[in-house]
């Protein structure tokens, strides 16, 4: 058993599937997912998020319905406080400010920011902004970026109004379809849209600018360059950076220098399941959680602390239908 198992609590896992929000027990001592069944009907919900505080869980999908929902530590189970929506055609990605006031929405409509009532609901967005596939809020909560097929649009936020006010237009035009912070908070790592390269930028944070330092192209299968990436995740430690494909049947393993910040490939790793949709990490690091569309099912895959190997864990999930979202809530 690793160190991480040995110290975590049962973790919750949700997955966004097509009928609604399942849920699961996880057990880091045999990796296994406890199936706690479907525990909240969303009309195919494609986002999830937890709040910081994880009392709370929130759900999207690309209509623009925003759910708000209750969570119970105990048990696990999700009871809706509300439902509100915006107009946009798509909606692709949700990000918590660091206060746990707003949250914040990418879309084809811009970006929305809806404020967050004392009981965890949703109020009515404010629309602002260009059009955005990923949006992040800095470590200071004093920027939010957005990523576009047209680049990085920075926007100075603020925490008391949830307005964004742009400061820094189209930094490094290629396509964007992620945003991951370092640890560190001094770094940047994006995803383009086709999961074929990962950039990395310095970012300053008096100013919110950014800085391009590394461009790293990935070995994705030419059958793969015309279907989006799946998802970037980074250990809590900062030392390894994760990579899905939509339609790849590998993971990009990245270890991260710890003094340049730079990335470099390991090694790609074979699924069990085709088609990743989504990726998250437990808290602790020691495991991470894929998605799959094609096995239908969420597998588990333990994380060497030093290298980020990945060997499978546990067993998949039972089936469920189009798995498309994942979030880890910690049960302290």
């Amino acid at each position: 058993m690793s160190a991480a198992a040995a110290n975590a609590a049962d973790d919750l896992v949700y997955a966004a599937a097509a009928r609604g929000i399942h849920g699961y027990r996880f057990d880091p001592h045999n990796a296994r997912l406890k199936p706690l069944g479907l525990l909240a009907d969303f009309d195919n919900p494609t986002l999830l998020i937890a709040h910081s505080d994880h009392r709370f869980l929130y759900a999207g999908n690309a209509g623009g319905k925003i759910g708000s929902f209750l969570l119970d530590p105990k048990s696990g189970k999700l009871s809706r406080v509300n439902q509100t929506s915006w107009k946009t055609d798509s909606q692709t990605h949700l990000a918590l400010d660091r206060s746990g006031r707003w949250l914040a929405a990418a879309g084809a409509g811009g970006i929305a920011i809806f404020p967050l009532r004392k009981d965890g609901g949703a109020g009515d967005a404010r629309i602002a902004g260009s059009p955005a596939s990923c949006v992040a809020f800095s470590p200071d909560n004093h920027f939010l970026l957005a990523g576009s097929d047209s680049g990085i649009d920075v926007y100075r936020f603020d925490v008391e109004t949830g307005a964004l006010t742009a400061a820094h237009s189209r930094i490094a035009r290629a396509a964007a379809a992620g945003l991951v912070f370092h640890p560190n908070g001094r770094v940047v790592y994006t995803i383009d849209r086709y999961g074929v390269e990962v950039s990395a930028f310095h970012y300053d944070a008096s100013s919110g600018s950014l800085e391009a330092f590394e461009s790293l192209p990935l070995n994705v299968p030419p059958t793969a360059k015309a279907t989006p990436a799946a998802g970037m995740v980074i250990n809590s430690g900062g030392t390894v950076a994760f990579v899905s494909h939509n339609n790849s049947n590998d993971f990009a393993i990245l270890p991260i220098d710890p003094v340049r910040s730079t990335l470099s490939s390991l090694e790609l790793t074979p699924l069990i399941g085709q088609k990743p949709t989504a990726l998250d990490l437990d808290p602790a690091g020691g495991f991470l959680f894929v998605a799959s569309e094609a096995a239908q099912s969420v597998t588990v895959y333990s994380v060497h602390p030093h290298t980020g190997q990945l060997r499978p864990a546990g067993r998949p999930t039972p089936e469920i239908e189009h798995p498309n979202a994942l979030v880890i809530v910690p049960v302290e």
